[in-house]
């Protein structure tokens, strides 16, 4: 009986970054994409939360607890779909140079 054809396929987009070196289930180029496309996403966090905080302060401004949350949620998001959509690049050239020194080339 063959079980390995009933079990879904495994992304590694849904498996924590601090279980992906273990996962048996992906191969080596899914793991390193994967870590290359969450590195990227923490940058592009780094720099759309900085590009959101406003120059001036005013009464318009709103500094509650909650707006920080959604602020932070809505960055969050961004990145992650931006780093998805590879338009950066960052996430492929590091995955490139990860590979070339895994390979010894």
């Amino acid at each position: 009986m063959d079980i390995s054809s009933i079990q879904p396929k495994v992304d590694a987009a849904d498996i924590p970054l601090e279980k992906l070196a273990g996962n048996t289930s992906l191969t080596e180029e899914e793991k390193m994409g994967e870590v290359g496309r969450q590195f990227e996403a923490v940058l592009l966090r780094q720099i759309l939360s900085e590009a959101q905080k406003p120059t001036f302060k005013s009464k318009y401004t709103d500094d509650s607890t909650a707006s920080s949350i959604y602020r932070d949620m809505t960055v969050k998001q961004l990145a992650d779909s931006m780093s998805r959509a590879g338009g950066l690049g960052l996430a492929r050239t590091l995955n490139t140079q990860l590979t070339k020194q895994l390979t010894g080339q």
